[in-house]
């Protein structure tokens, strides 16, 4: 089942954009290209017939058909594809939560529910001081040693941030963790935030 909203304005715009294709039975075809990585970028693409993938879900919406990649779909799960009207046009705009990293359940992998808080919780944070911080390894002893990157390295405000806001909210999401060990080499200070 897909799990995902094309909006009404943006289900009128692909229509109206597509019908300009001149293409009989063109439809979309939305994934998660480099799908679980921090690289990992949402795409729609025009889908000539025959271009579809035998193992594509078909959607049918007013005015196109849209195929969605099967292995994307956990990636693409809560996704939203909007249209907003401005004065130059309009933008369409696609928000995947879960295109770096899937929806996490009580049973995956601590490995995987720490990639999920750092992605979706604490690197939103980090970045409005371009910085990011990402897992390394997790020890056979539940540490999960992270590697701080961007306005992070180097950052004097750094020690705090790892205490009280990384390791805070990793422990307080994922009890099973016994701590944070930071594995940065704070001495390089060029992209420092503070």
């Amino acid at each position: 089942m897909v799990k995902v909203t094309i909006t009404e304005s943006a289900q009128e715009y692909l229509a109206e954009l597509l019908k300009k294709q001149a293409v009989d039975g063109i439809g979309i075809r939305m994934f998660v290209s480099s799908p679980g990585t921090p690289q990992a970028e949402t795409c729609i693409a025009y889908c000539r017939p025959g271009e579809e993938k035998e193992d594509d879900v078909l959607v049918e919406y007013s005015g196109f058909t849209a195929y969605f990649e099967q292995r994307s779909l956990p990636y693409l799960e809560e996704a939203k594809v909007d249209y907003a009207a401005d004065r130059m046009g309009g933008q369409l705009t696609i928000r995947a939560p879960n295109s770096k990293m899937p929806k996490v359940s009580d049973d995956s992998p601590l490995e995987d529910k720490i990639n999920y808080v750092l992605y979706n919780e604490i690197n939103p944070g980090l970045a409005a001081h371009g910085g990011n911080v990402s897992l390394v390894e997790l020890t056979e002893d539940n540490y999960a040693v992270l590697k701080f990157g961007g306005g992070c390295q180097g950052c004097s405000a750094v020690d705090l941030t790892l205490k009280e806001g990384v390791e805070k909210t990793l422990r307080e999401k994922l009890p099973e963790l016994a701590g944070v060990k930071d594995m940065t080499d704070h001495t390089d200070t060029s992209h420092a935030y503070y």
